[in-house]
């Protein structure tokens, strides 16, 4: 989707889309275009179940004089009320509508109160006509394909600045991050992800890669018990963005969980379903899709994105239920379930995070565990946190961004039930089907090395199961946004 914004209105495109109120007004960028809104009005009459509300639409034949085929008339309700999310939802409409008619639009709406509020619908736009289309050899029948292009009359301007300064990035990390997800594993594997980080080089960003000589000389006996059953050697990649006018300054650090198939290992999962476990590196995906975002942008904050890139497979060499492996952090784990590999490339790769970086924050993103769909389902993503404040950030940022926390609690008691008799912890409490989000956190919890962090269980949150208002259906991206936002609040302008 191609999107540029214009100071004079043009109106070749094959849609013409304008805003009608609830009073059923036209809410239109020029004079000429209210009067031919409001003749439209007239002839569909009164009893038009086009009353404009929001996200109703109306298409007709272009009335003589407009150079479009066709004008598209969306109900925006009352503008004053339509918040970012309201004029998102919008162009999440507008891209559902055109979807696979390969139309190109021109949005040509009078400049809402809300002075980003186009800026927004454009994101929208963009977020919810995404496609992952690259491995495709022949086009869907009866599909013209996506938005092809769109045209937005932006008299003042003020709609291109907030558009190509700040919110394209977020998009494009958003979009980065589905399309990491979308990769099968036989093309997207911990390699082959070291090299798609390259992308990220051009906007500032420095990229490292941990193979397996650093990771043994680290001592990451987790992580790399996790990865010894597959043939595709495991990476923990780093990535630094130096935004603060103090380069010293200490970073904030997102930590990405990154298996890039996990089949469970000899605690096999079932077959059906188990081509979904390509995305079990959608942690990964949304660190590495913020750090595009803050980079994009110019976020002026230094950040730190670590992601423990591996594959969990069964084989010869996999390790095995009552297996004990040695942390980086020294403490041993007693290994209980090969399918609960996720908390073991994480303990590695917060502890070695906290000693590196010394961030002044922690936050990990997980599809973690299935505990915290049965809790919270599709809906909202589980959240555990060491510190009140990171909590209410995150929280904040949710709001900002519509992507749902639910704060879930730490406790000592869940430590008492990861007591081993023969390694410093289990690996999960003795009955995996109580609790086992908790447990999960409360056992990452040891490797934050007491510093603010935040735990994010992300399963069921990375993928639709059916079209959404702001992403079709299939990889949702979720995670970008909420970062994005929790940076904003550590810039100086935040402040």
């Amino acid at each position: 989707m191609q999107i540029r914004f214009e100071r004079e209105l043009s109106q070749h495109a094959d849609v013409l889309v304008v805003g009608v109120t609830s009073k059923r007004e036209p809410f239109a960028s020029t004079g000429i275009l209210r009067t031919v809104v409001a003749d439209v009005l007239r002839t569909l009459g009164s009893e038009s179940r086009f009353t404009g509300d929001a996200r109703q639409i109306v298409e007709v034949a272009a009335p003589h004089g407009l150079a479009a085929e066709r004008l598209c008339l969306i109900g925006l309700g009352s503008p004053d009320d339509l918040d970012t999310h309201g004029w998102e939802h919008l162009g999440g409409t507008l891209a559902e509508t055109y979807d696979g008619s390969g139309a190109s639009l021109t949005l040509a709406m009078q400049t809402p109160p809300l002075t980003s509020g186009l800026a927004h619908l454009v994101m929208g736009l963009a977020l919810r006509g995404y496609r992952h289309e690259r491995l495709r050899t022949r086009a869907l029948p009866d599909d013209d394909g996506p938005v092809t292009h769109v045209i937005v009359h932006d008299a003042e301007g003020t709609a291109q600045v907030c558009w190509e300064s700040d919110l394209s990035h977020v998009v494009a990390g958003v979009i980065l991050a589905r399309d990491l997800f979308a990769e099968p594993a036989n093309l997207l594997y911990p390699q082959t992800y070291v090299e798609a980080l390259g992308q990220l080089e051009p906007l500032g960003v420095t990229v490292e890669a941990l193979g397996l000589e650093e990771l043994h000389a680290n001592g990451m006996g987790a992580m790399l018990a996790v990865a010894q059953g597959s043939a595709r050697e495991p990476r923990l990649a780093i990535l630094r963005w130096q935004g603060a006018d103090d380069p010293q300054e200490a970073p904030i650090a997102f930590v990405g969980k990154g298996m890039t198939f996990d089949s469970g290992g000899i605690t096999l999962k079932p077959a059906k379903g188990m081509e979904e476990m390509k995305g079990d590196m959608a942690g990964a995906g949304a660190v590495t899709g913020a750090m595009r975002a803050l980079a994009g942008r110019g976020a002026k904050v230094n950040a730190i994105g670590v992601l423990g890139l591996a594959e969990n497979m069964p084989s010869a060499r996999a390790y095995r239920p009552g297996d004990v492996v040695r942390t980086m952090a020294g403490w041993t784990i007693e290994v209980v379930d090969t399918d609960a590999e996720g908390r073991m490339v994480l303990a590695d790769a917060l502890w070695y995070t906290a000693r590196t970086f010394k961030p002044r924050l922690m936050v990990d993103l997980a599809t973690l565990t299935y505990a915290i769909m049965a809790g919270l389902g599709l809906v909202y993503t589980g959240m555990y946190a060491t510190d009140d404040a990171l909590a209410a950030d995150l929280v904040k940022s949710s709001q900002a961004t519509g992507e749902k926390l639910w704060r879930m609690p730490l406790d000592e008691a869940y430590e008492e039930n990861l007591g081993s008799d023969i390694a410093d912890l289990r690996q999960t409490a003795h009955d995996i089907e109580t609790a086992d989000c908790a447990h999960a956190a409360q056992l990452l919890s040891r490797f934050a090395d007491g510093l603010p962090w935040a735990h994010l269980d992300i399963a069921g949150k990375e993928m639709a199961y059916d079209d959404k208002p702001l992403c079709p259906k299939g990889p949702t991206g979720v995670g970008v946004r909420l970062l994005d936002a929790l940076a904003r609040r550590h810039e100086p302008a935040a402040n």
